[in-house]
């Protein structure tokens, strides 16, 4: 039998603890085109302790927040807590919902943990109410919004600087395609996705890239990186969460176990745009000194013949442009998507306290996957340029 829907319409916004908010500012305004539409104003930081500003790109609105040095309770603040356990990383996932009272009364008889009663304000021109769920993502909030008529502020407490309800973006960013999470163990993880907040399986897929070595004994002596992915949607609004778990063998050698290394526990990993027209994004944003993860060259050898296998005959962009600016492909029976991602912040600053967090940008020809392909496609291209710089056999 079908769930109840508890009335969810959308992304609203997600938080981020950063240490250095001039840093987060210069990236979204310079790097990434967003407008600057709202700070916390004088009240809220004399009552939080943390400096907060936010940014919008179409539907899409990030709050960075950074405790305030010159505050007494500084130390108090949200995101003071939130960087004493992390560095620095997404907080909470905010989400839109027709009827806030529905969506508590829900939520609540399936169990969720709901950390406060309703925030509310009103403006004269219409409200604001709200309320927060724990997750198992340890230090990572949900919280549920709702607003009616034409409330004016991001948020109470905020001050407007740019009134405009869907900026436009340079590069036409204008909404989220998706959120993926990693976590030591996805069990706990789907569980709550599907039994509190009533979602659906979507997609799923699972490898390791020493799979495709058949010997045991050259097994034992290798290295490899794999994951377990399981993507969890509302098949109403659209909204749809990616999660990952490390898989054996070299579990701790998984790129997921680094993560949760790095991060201290379990959080968001990734955070996907979806665009228009990824190549010039690609080129504009590498202009102004975005740095995305580079492929190697083996990918694009190999990729007339993937898209052979798969079906896809009606590609568009120029093969040699993908492979000057790094950009994957991926999907079926003449349905793709062109997708890359950026390197995480820590590897960018050279600053483990920026955090192992990153963005990917997402052109969608149809497709509607995650890019299954270019797990298996990535990581064997990444292994056979290091056989044939180490002068041995493949397969």
């Amino acid at each position: 039998m079908a769930r109840e829907n508890f009335g969810l319409m959308g992304y609203d916004s997600y938080h981020f603890a950063v240490p250095d908010l001039e840093r987060s500012r210069r990236f979204y305004s310079e790097k990434f085109g967003f407008t600057h539409v709202a700070r916390a104003g004088e009240e809220l930081l004399e009552k939080s302790g943390q400096r907060s500003l936010v940014f919008g790109a179409g539907m899409v609105r990030v709050v960075v927040s950074s405790p305030d040095p010159n505050h007494p309770k500084a130390s108090e603040c949200k995101a003071a807590r939130y960087l004493r356990r992390h560095p620095a990383g997404v907080m909470s996932l905010s989400f839109r919902v027709q009827d806030l009272d529905r969506a508590w009364k829900i939520l609540e008889r399936r169990g969720a943990t709901i950390l406060s009663e309703p925030v509310e304000d009103s403006d004269g021109s219409g409200s604001y109410r709200a309320f927060e769920i724990a997750t198992p993502l340890g230090d990572v909030n949900f919280r549920y919004v709702e607003r009616r008529g034409d409330y004016g502020r991001f948020a109470p407490g905020f001050d407007t600087i740019d009134p405009t309800p869907q900026p436009k973006n340079v590069f036409g960013i204008d909404c989220i395609d998706h959120v993926t999470s990693n976590a030591l163990t996805l069990a706990p993880l789907v569980l709550w996705y599907r039994e509190v907040l009533g979602m659906e399986q979507f997609w799923e897929i699972q490898f390791h890239t020493v799979d495709v070595h058949k010997d045991k004994k050259e097994q034992r002596q290798m290295a490899g990186s794999g994951l377990k992915s399981l993507v969890y949607w509302d098949p109403e609004c659209g909204i749809k969460f990616a999660n990952n778990e490390p898989m054996r063998p070299f579990f701790r050698d998984s790129q997921i176990n680094k993560f949760v290394d790095d991060n201290n526990g379990a959080g968001v990993q990734h955070i996907a745009f979806n665009v228009p027209k990824i190549l010039p994004t690609v080129e504009e944003m590498t202009r102004r000194g975005v740095s995305f993860l580079a492929t190697p060259g083996a990918y694009y050898d190999m990729l007339p013949e993937r898209l052979q296998r798969l079906g896809i005959t009606n590609v568009r962009e120029p093969i040699d442009e993908m492979r000057r600016l790094g950009i994957l492909l991926d999907g079926h029976d003449d349905k793709y998507m062109l997708q890359i991602f950026l390197r995480d912040a820590g590897q960018t600053y050279h600053d483990p306290k920026a955090g192992p967090f990153f963005y990917e940008i997402i052109q969608r020809a149809g497709d509607p996957g995650f890019g299954g392909g270019n797990f298996r496609a990535l990581f064997e291209s990444i292994e056979r340029e290091q056989f044939a710089a180490r002068d041995q056999p493949f397969d």
